[in-house]
């Protein structure tokens, strides 16, 4: 799962990028409000963490811009403490959630998983799909209760198929929403990636619809 992390103070960008990354996703920081916009308008980004002060174009607009366009990802504001009219403002502009400045990063990451799930239609944080489950907050996946050790890359692969459980998803698409933009990987990349979890969950727990991609649960409809 890939968040667009559009924060313009560097220090506390790169630090919401690490705790992301070691919350099992991948984090891409943005410090312009063009660029921010142009990429939360034309990149697959599972949720946006968006800094209101922005240079160049600020949060609110970009906000109001990307709702217009019929973007729906969904968008955690980060707002000053006293800025409580803005807070309002950003929640009718279309945000799902803000946090105030100063903020406990695990309360943003915390925001940003309950985010993802809502956004894939689960209310809580563990996920299942026949003898698969999947914990969110702990970043576990198990097999019939017992728990399989995975590496960062394999539980993001996991955990991107569980939030879609019982959709084929395109090895683009898988690939737009594991890797970070710059991150150089091999063409077959994901076949290898697949073929490794099905070593370790079981053969049938990755699908595959021939031509299309791969799914996990059910036969899609």
């Amino acid at each position: 799962m890939k968040v667009l992390v559009a924060e313009d103070d560097k220090r506390i960008a790169d630090s919401i990028a690490t705790a992301l990354e070691m919350a099992g996703l991948v984090a891409e920081c943005e410090s312009d409000g063009e660029n921010v916009w142009f990429r939360g308008d034309t990149e697959p980004f599972d949720a946006i963490i968006l800094d209101l002060g922005l240079p160049t174009l600020d949060g609110l607009t970009i906000l109001k811009r990307w709702r217009r366009q019929g973007r729906d990802t969904p968008v955690l504001i980060l707002t000053a403490r006293g800025d409580w009219e803005e807070r309002v403002e950003g929640i009718e502009a279309g945000a799902d959630d803000y946090v105030v400045k100063p903020f406990r990063m695990e309360e943003v990451v915390a925001r940003i998983k309950a985010l993802i799930r809502r956004a894939s239609g689960h209310s809580s944080g563990r996920i299942e799909a026949g003898e698969i489950s999947l914990d969110t907050r702990t970043m576990q996946v198990s097999r019939k209760g017992v728990p399989v050790p995975l590496t960062p890359q394999e539980y993001r692969l996991i955990a991107f198929l569980m939030h879609n459980r019982g959709r084929v998803i395109s090895q683009l698409e898988i690939t737009e929403h594991l890797y970070a933009q710059d991150y150089e990987r091999d063409s077959n990349a994901i076949e290898v990636l697949v073929g490794r979890v099905r070593r370790k969950l079981g053969a049938g727990v990755i699908n595959t619809r021939r031509g299309f991609g791969y799914f996990i649960g059910g036969e899609p409809s």
